[in-house]
């Protein structure tokens, strides 16, 4: 299976894979290939920026994922989301928290 890698600047470690199952035949035309997301959740995303394309299948294992995982999601909807780990999102939450009580007394 192969896929694509894309990430979103106003969400930091949080990269989205999208299938590519016909590739290399896929690429006669310009397909935006996110729009296997569902319309809500690709509002908020933002603007994408393409990362990597993938061939999961000579990949023996991923750094932050499980391998089966991502595939399982990738064949049943099309996508699959990597969140940031716990801590970096406990340590932005902090901030965002940080900075919000600050903006109160300015």
């Amino acid at each position: 299976m192969h896929c694509d890698i894309y990430k979103f600047p106003k969400h930091d470690d949080m990269y989205i894979y999208i299938a590519r199952p016909d590739y290399p035949d896929d690429t006669d035309e310009i397909k935006d290939w996110l729009g296997v997301l569902p319309k809500e959740f690709r509002a908020g995303l933002g603007r994408s920026q393409f990362v990597m394309h993938l061939d999961l299948a000579a990949t023996s294992k991923l750094a932050r994922v499980d391998k089966e995982e991502v595939l399982a999601k990738l064949q049943a909807q099309g996508y699959f989301v990597q969140l940031p780990p716990q801590d970096v999102m406990r340590r932005q939450a902090e901030l965002r928290a940080r900075e919000a009580q600050d903006s109160i007394y300015d």
